[in-house]
């Protein structure tokens, strides 16, 4: 008799554009090519990124103007939906920001093999500030996965969970070798950055461009792409001409394709105020660029090896952030040193490797 096949859902708010999504699309492709049966279910209507199996997008379902009912509506569709299917693990990606709301998932719609994800070191994002509400809603779920030991230690330090484990955020280097390939149209040398340019700022690409300004790369001709959009382009194209460098800052916006960008740089630069992990440094040395982050409190340290495959700066001290940048540009034994090691550094990450370790995760053990 043929075993009956895997069922899992994958919930997230959208397939598209941010690292969180990556990941959800990655594991998606892998879980689909093992033939368990994927259903991705999203509450924003925003698909860019591949998935495999079914897309359940109620994004799509417009509110009307009785936001309320039209709400309640969805939510009972979704709720539906998860007892209908009867799903043998429900993988969380969302961020838990309305604690309310959580704790009514929690205890009404998702079942005890639930696993919920915490993919940064600012928690309240995935879980609420107050202990005994986290505790309520993780009670009885089958694990909280946490993408960097930073994240976990936190997790455990704060709320004192049972349930949570560490699994790093994975790549799909294969295809990354691939498209990192395609040509560009930058003729220059360039470092980069990339991220979501939202109004929390977290990225501090302002702070960036400054900091370029005052490295020795300006003079060199080495210019600055950033990759990414959101309601801060314009204001990050008011600080570049502020400080007198805009003519070599390139925003290029979002790009499906980073990876052959990243590919041609010369080295990466991440200075954000935290993190969770840090996909944009595995994905740079993954097309060996060796790259340059602050040591925040969760995720680069996790990556780079200073000295080896990257450099790690003092977290938030931007002088020394520009003495990194100074250092890669002045000291080519060092810097190639770090190019060569940057691939062989993340071959752990690989999604071979990480895809087994949430099959072991939930005792799926297809090969």
């Amino acid at each position: 008799m043929q075993a009956r096949k895997h069922k899992i859902a994958l919930v997230g708010y959208r397939l598209n554009k941010g690292g969180l999504e990556k990941v959800m699309s990655s594991l998606s492709v892998y879980f689909g090519q093992k033939g368990i049966d994927i259903h991705n279910i999203v509450f924003v209507d925003d698909i860019g990124y591949p998935y495999s199996g079914t897309l359940v997008n109620i994004g799509r379902m417009k509110l009307g103007k009785n936001k309320v009912f039209e709400k309640l509506k969805l939510f009972l569709f979704f709720k539906k939906y998860i007892k209908e299917n009867q799903f043998d693990y429900i993988i969380d990606f969302r961020y838990r920001i309305k604690p309310f709301q959580e704790y009514i998932l929690s205890k009404f719609v998702y079942n005890s093999k639930t696993i919920y994800t915490v993919h940064n070191s600012w928690l309240q994002t995935y879980l609420p500030n107050s202990k005994f509400l986290t505790r309520q809603i993780c009670k009885g779920k089958h694990s909280v996965v946490c993408v960097s030991n930073g994240i976990k230690m936190l997790v455990e330090e704060k709320f004192q969970l049972q349930n949570s484990v560490l699994i790093y955020n994975p790549i799909d280097l294969d295809k990354m070798k691939t498209i990192a390939n395609d040509q560009i149209d930058i003729k220059m040398p360039y470092i980069i950055a990339a991220g979501r340019f939202d109004s929390n700022n977290v990225k501090q690409f302002d702070r960036l461009i400054i900091a370029y300004s005052n490295s020795i790369l300006p003079q060199n001709d080495i210019s600055l792409v950033l990759l990414g959009d959101g309601e801060l382009s314009d204001a990050y194209k008011e600080v570049a001409i502020e400080s007198g460098v805009s003519d070599k800052i390139h925003i290029l916006g979002f790009k499906s394709n980073p990876y052959k960008y990243f590919k041609n740089a010369l080295f990466l630069v991440l200075c954000s105020k935290y993190e969770g992990f840090g996909m944009t440094l595995i994905e740079a040395l993954a097309c060996e660029t060796p790259v340059i982050s602050f040591n925040c409190v969760s995720g680069p340290n996790e990556i780079i090896i200073n000295n080896e495959n990257g450099l790690l700066v003092e977290n938030q001290n931007f002088d020394k952030l520009i003495d990194a940048m100074n250092l890669f540009v002045e000291d080519t034994v060092l810097y190639n040193q770090c190019k060569n090691n940057s691939l062989r550094s993340i071959e752990r990450f690989s999604i071979e490797k990480i895809g087994k370790q949430w099959q072991d995760l939930m005792g799926i053990n297809i090969y």
